[in-house]
């Protein structure tokens, strides 16, 4: 069962914590999360999933910073969360969408007891201008069944920032 807006603002600081929470971003069964100004974009155009590979930076002004199709940006949200005893899920905004800008395209499945700021795969279809700070995804929260494990992975867990994928670790 999708947890309502109601039943997300009675779990804060509960089952439930977002950080900074602001109930203006508060949806009827969902959270709008905002985009940080830091996005990250891999080196290479050809990826190996048993390497690791270098990164760049990226900072978006404030004028804006135009995405270019066919490239993967990784982006992170503002707000860091953590679930206990529910499971989080994230999905893009649809205004967005409509936009051909598609966010967190695979991995929106989050697990119990995930504690971190949200890794965003960032993606267009043709050339769209971004800026830092704008609702760009919303998590939304389901009831898990009992008995259930919590998230114990040391790859993404507690992460501060941008996190490129750590696929190769699998593989070690």
């Amino acid at each position: 069962m999708i947890l309502s807006g109601i039943e997300i603002k009675n779990r804060l600081n509960r089952d439930i914590f977002i950080d900074p929470f602001d109930e203006s971003r508060l949806n009827p069964n969902s959270y709008n999360l905002r985009l940080d100004e830091k996005l990250l974009v891999y080196k290479s155009s050809l990826l190996d999933m048993k390497t690791a590979h270098e990164t760049e930076e990226l900072t978006i002004p404030e004028a804006g910073l135009v995405l270019e199709p066919n490239r993967l940006y990784l982006g992170k949200t503002i707000e860091y969360t953590h679930t206990e005893n529910i499971v989080p899920m994230l999905e893009g905004r649809s205004s967005i969408g409509r936009l051909g800008l598609f966010v967190h395209i695979t991995a929106g499945f989050g697990d119990v007891g995930f504690r971190g700021y949200w890794t965003l795969e960032i993606f267009c279809v043709q050339p769209i201008r971004i800026y830092a700070g704008v609702e760009i995804c919303q998590i939304y929260y389901h009831d898990i069944s009992r008995p259930f494990d919590t998230y114990r992975s040391g790859k993404y867990q507690n992460n501060t920032g941008i996190q490129a994928s750590m696929l190769y670790k699998d593989f070690e």
